[in-house]
């Protein structure tokens, strides 16, 4: 005898009908975040490669940012001792011309702001620190105020800074040490000032014996120039260095966002495909299961 039974079908279409909500609502989920799933666990087998290229990614990001601060850095190297070059090599010129022509109107104020540029230059800070300190960051590190107070001044006793330079990882075990002395850049000039400021004040004309001064200063600042060309050409290899490593980290950070996005990304456009499969297979289901719930024995008989 055949039995007519619809609650096992009933109860075999509903658990068919909740698979299809729940893989419905995953699928809205994922259009609206634009990720697979909502964590690790969800990714499966995955999970293990995304969790490493994120670890990779923030190392890099690491990298990336220790490179910008540093750059930030060096720049502002390069931009004073840029300044102190042009300001002595413009002196240069006007001792020059003034040894030549034996006139020297003004130059008493072109070596007094000469010096001044220096001054201003050694004792530049970044953020309330000075960049020509070393770790002697509490003061000053170029010590004399005005061009006078070179005069019987021994070039070491100009200077506060020491010779400690910072150090930090700027690449896959890539350690920077960077930073300029005062002392590095202007030792040598400090004799060409005093050997200035105890010869003058100059005045309209040179003196037999100022002209030999400035001979023997010229000398002596022509070392100084060359101090800090060599410096300064020390830390341009190092902006070269940074910039180039910042470039690296930044295609590995590219290539591992890369990475994550394939694993963790979901494809928007075949997202959107599910829902509506997945929309449809639902309505179908309620579909049939409402007419399931309508029979009765009733109509089978008939």
């Amino acid at each position: 005898m055949t039995r007519v039974a619809t609650i096992p079908l009933q109860r075999t279409l509903a658990s068919a009908m909740s698979r299809s909500q729940e893989n419905l609502a995953t699928s809205q989920l994922q259009l609206n975040s634009g990720k697979k799933a909502t964590d690790y666990a969800g990714l499966g087998l995955d999970a293990v490669r995304t969790l490493s290229a994120r670890s990779m990614l923030a190392q890099q990001e690491s990298y990336k940012s220790n490179t910008a601060r540093v750059s930030t850095t060096l720049s502002l190297y390069d931009a004073n001792l840029g300044q102190i070059d042009t300001s002595l090599t413009k002196m240069r010129t006007d001792l020059m011309t003034a040894l030549g022509t034996g006139d020297s109107p003004g130059l008493q104020a072109i070596v007094e702001d000469s010096f001044g540029d220096l001054r201003m230059a050694l004792n530049a800070n970044e953020a309330g620190i000075p960049l020509f300190a070393g770790s002697q960051t509490s003061g000053s590190p170029f010590l004399p105020k005005t061009l006078q107070d070179t005069i019987g001044l021994d070039a070491a006793d100009a200077f506060a800074n020491d010779a400690v330079r910072q150090s930090t990882r700027i690449g896959e075990s890539v350690d920077l040490e960077y930073g300029v002395g005062a002392s590095e850049v202007a030792t040598n000039l400090i004799p060409a000032f005093r050997t200035l400021a105890e010869a003058g004040p100059f005045g309209e004309k040179l003196t037999d014996a100022q002209k030999q001064a400035i001979t023997d200063a010229l000398a002596q600042l022509d070392t100084g120039i060359t101090d800090v060309r060599t410096v300064n050409a020390t830390n341009g290899r190092n902006q070269n260095k940074v910039e180039q490593l910042s470039e690296r980290a930044d295609d590995r950070i590219d290539l591992f966002k890369e990475l994550i996005g394939s694993v963790e990304d979901a494809d928007l456009g075949q997202v959107a495909i599910d829902i509506t499969q997945r929309k449809t297979i639902l309505e179908a289901s309620y579909s049939v299961f409402a007419q399931l719930n309508s029979m009765s024995l009733a109509q089978f008989l008939k």
